[in-house]
């Protein structure tokens, strides 16, 4: 039998038994395409990408709604183009605009933006939790931009181009960029885990079914959306053990199974008690307090991992991007994160540091543009 050697392993694309992703299939990933056009917008019902950066603008002085509307129709065009793999218009780097790489550019509007326009916002920023140490840097903000592709250069490029074109309107207020696995390296609809290796996302609505509408969308073809930069205090997470980690969340970390059950999936049984009568799953587990029974009621949890610089002693700056989509944040965010805040035994290592709301406006046609229906 001839000898198996590590680079006969790599060259017939098996390692260990498993299949490595063959330049075509690599190709077919880039060159996947997501419309743009719609009565909603992209990047919110969009399987999440690899990649992505939010960034907040603030709206210059004396930026009025006719401004507003020439802004966004300008803004609308660039995502229209670049999102479909095609320069826009005046695109010093034209090369960078393929491959598409399932690139998503999604528009949010702040408070600050309707005052602007001098229409009455459908939402106000959150109100004051108490386990928010909230930093301005990372706080508020007129105009959101959600750029996500599975390819960080695309994401790049997108944000460069969109920051260019803004600049007579809007300063930027804060960019945060964030990631997951990267494409092809776990199948698609898989929970995603974060830096502190929870599998995040288990309860959410599926997107497609009546459920997901119900909580996601309102009859408008808006949704409403909840930023939240939530950092995680690695150094004392690192110090409990996989029991202590369990038992603050309410799920195996090996599986995401909760602790009443054997698949991720299961339905959590809060009544069952253990052997000396105390809940299995604590009363003040994770899963127990951010639970939420009414369909109508869930929130939908697309969010990144962000991961920063590392301290002289060796200290990550790393968390979550939390983004939270539902149709009515007072209704459906706002009770969730009290609960949570009162008595979560996970706050003892987390901590929200950033926080913003905005509404994502329907999408638009070909002759369109983001925001019509309001700045018109």
């Amino acid at each position: 039998m001839a000898e198996l050697t590590r680079r006969g392993l790599l060259a017939g694309g098996v390692v260990a038994g498993v299949v490595a992703l063959t330049p075509a299939a690599s190709a077919r990933a880039g060159e996947t395409v997501v419309p743009f056009h719609g009565p909603r917008q992209a990047g919110v019902a969009t399987e999440p990408q690899a990649h992505a950066v939010f960034v907040a603008l603030d709206l210059r002085k004396g930026i009025d709604r006719d401004a507003l509307a020439r802004m966004m129709r300008l803004l609308t065009d660039d995502a229209r183009r670049l999102t479909q793999g095609r320069p826009a218009l005046a695109d010093t780097e034209p090369e960078l605009a393929t491959p598409a790489a399932r690139l998503t550019v999604t528009f949010g509007f702040g408070p600050g933006l309707y005052a602007h326009a001098d229409v009455k916002s459908p939402i106000k920023p959150l109100p004051s939790f108490s386990i928010d140490k909230l930093e301005k840097r990372w706080t508020g903000g007129d105009l959101l931009v959600q750029i996500c592709a599975d390819d960080p250069l695309t994401v790049s490029h997108a944000l460069r181009m969109i920051v260019k074109d803004a600049r007579s309107f809007a300063t930027v207020r804060w960019t945060q960029r964030g990631f997951r696995r990267a494409a092809g390296t776990q199948p698609g609809g898989q929970t995603q885990r974060n830096v502190m290796g929870q599998l995040d996302g288990t309860a959410n609505p599926k997107p497609g079914t009546p459920d997901f509408d119900l909580a996601v969308w309102r009859p408008d073809d808006t949704t409403q959306l909840v930023v939240r930069r939530i950092r995680a205090e690695l150094e004392t997470w690192d110090a409990a053990d996989v029991v202590a980690r369990e038992f603050t969340i309410g799920r195996r970390l090996s599986t995401g199974a909760p602790l009443t059950g054997a698949r991720e999936q299961d339905a959590p049984d809060f009544a069952a008690k253990g052997a000396h009568g105390f809940p299995v799953i604590s009363e003040y587990a994770h899963i127990r307090r951010a639970h939420v029974g009414d369909p109508r009621l869930r929130i939908l949890r697309r969010p990144y991992n962000y991961d920063e610089d590392v301290t002289a002693q060796g200290h990550a700056d790393s968390g979550l991007i939390f983004a939270s989509y539902q149709a009515d944040i007072e209704r459906q965010f706002v009770p969730i994160q009290r609960q949570l805040a009162e008595a979560d035994l996970l706050n003892e290592w987390i901590t929200p540091i950033g926080s913003a709301v905005f509404v994502i406006p329907r999408g638009c046609d070909e002759k369109g543009w983001i925001g019509q229906e309001v700045l018109s």
